[in-house]
C-alpha cells in the first residue's frame, strides 16, 4: 500500500489544511496518515479527518517508544526540536511505500506520480540541495575522516520531502545509526537550527544504497524552493518557465502575509473551507510602491539567469 505521512500539531494546522487541499485536488484517494508532533494535535487531526479523510497514525505506542529512545540516545542539547525526529516513524507505520511531506509544502501534481519512482529505488527525493554542498547537513569532518566519499555526498537532500519503503530500514539499524550520530556531533552542520535533516542524511547515506534524486533523474525537473522569486502563477499552479512545478516548499522562507506566493497558499487553504475564509482576519495588503519594488527585484533576478 502506497500513501503519505505528515507530521503536525495544532500550531501548524493552517499549513496542514493547505497542504491537504493541494494533495486531494490532484490525488483524491491516496491514503494519508498524520503523525502527531506532540499531544497538542486533536484540533488538526479532527479537521483533517473531516475535510480530507486523513487518518491518525495507528500505533501511538510505537511513536511513544521511538520518542523515548531518541531522548535516551541524544544529549538534551544535541537536537533543537527532538520531536521533529518523529517523522522516522514513517518506516514503521502501516504503509508499505510512502512519501513523507512537511506541512510547509503545496503539491501541484498527483503524489502517486512521485511515489512511482520507488519502482526504481528504496529512497527517493526531489530537490537541488546538493548544489549547496554540505550546508545544513554535514561539516567538512565527514570528508576529512572518510565517513562519506564525495560521490555519496552528492546525494544530500532536504528532509521535508522524501519517500521510502518499510523494508528499507530496520529498528535495530535505526537505533545503531542514531547512536553513531549522538557520538559524533562534529559530523553535522546545525548552524542554521536544523534538527532532523543532518541526522536523516546520515541514516540514509549509511543504510540505504538504492537512492534516487528525481531532480537528477529528470533533466528538466523544475525548481521547488519558495524563496525563488521567478516562479509564475497560472491558475492554481506555479511554473518555472514553461515547466509546471511538482511542488513548492517554503523551507525556511517566511509563510506569512506579504511572503512569497502567499496568495496561492491562501487559495489552497480556503479552497474547501468557505466558513473558515469568512472567519479569517483579513491579511494586510502591500503598498503599490512595495509591489513595484518587488517586481523590479524579481525581474532583475531573472535577467541574471537568462
Amino acid at each position: 500500500m502506497r500513501g503519505v505521512y505528515i507530521v503536525a500539531n495544532n500550531k501548524v494546522k493552517e499549513n496542514a489544511i493547505a497542504l491537504l487541499s493541494s494533495l486531494r485536488l490532484y490525488d483524491p484517494d491516496i491514503p494519508v496518515y498524520l503523525i502527531p508532533f506532540n499531544d497538542d494535535h486533536q484540533a488538526v487531526s479532527q479537521q483533517l479527518a473531516e475535510m480530507y479523510q486523513v487518518q491518525l497514525f495507528p500505533d501511538l505506542d510505537l511513536l511513544a517508544s521511538l520518542t523515548q529512545t531518541i531522548g535516551e540516545i541524544f544529549p538534551r542539547d544535541f537536537l533543537a526540536l527532538p520531536n521533529k525526529m518523529r517523522k522516522l516513524a514513517a518506516w514503521f507505520g502501516p504503509l508499505d511505500e510512502f512519501l513523507y511531506i512537511d506541512t510547509d509544502i503545496l503539491f501541484f501534481t498527483p503524489v502517486s506520480e512521485t511515489l512511482s519512482y520507488l519502482d526504481q529505488a528504496d529512497f527517493i527525493w526531489c530537490d537541488y540541495h546538493y548544489k549547496r554542498g554540505l550546508e545544513d547537513v554535514f561539516s567538512e569532518v565527514v570528508l576529512e575522516r572518510g565517513i562519506f566519499n564525495p560521490e555519496t555526498l552528492q546525494d544530500v537532500f532536504n528532509s521535508g520531502l522524501w519517500g521510502s519503503r518499510k523494508s528499507a530500514l530496520s529498528m535495530k539499524q535505526l537505533a545503531d545509526l542514531l547512536k553513531d550520530c549522538a557520538a559524533h556531533r562534529e559530523y553535522f552542520d546545525f548552524s542554521s537550527g536544523t534538527t532532523d535533516q543532518p541526522i536523516m542524511n546520515y541514516l540514509v547515506l549509511k543504510a540505504i544504497p538504492r537512492r534516487l534524486n528525481i531532480a537528477k533523474a529528470n533533466p528538466h525537473e523544475p525548481g521547488s524552493w519558495g524563496g525563488s522569486p521567478h516562479f509564475e502563477q497560472r491558475g492554481p499552479v506555479l511554473f518555472d518557465g514553461d515547466r509546471p512545478l511538482r511542488y513548492l516548499h517554503w523551507a525556511g522562507t517566511p509563510m506569512r502575509s506579504g511572503g512569497p506566493y502567499r496568495e496561492l497558499w491562501t487559495h489552497y487553504r480556503y479552497r474547501n473551507d468557505p466558513a473558515g475564509k469568512a472567519a479569517a482576519k483579513p491579511e494586510p495588503t502591500e503598498s503599490a510602491s512595495l509591489q513595484t519594488l518587488k517586481r523590479q527585484i524579481k525581474n532583475g533576478w531573472r535577467s541574471r539567469f537568462k
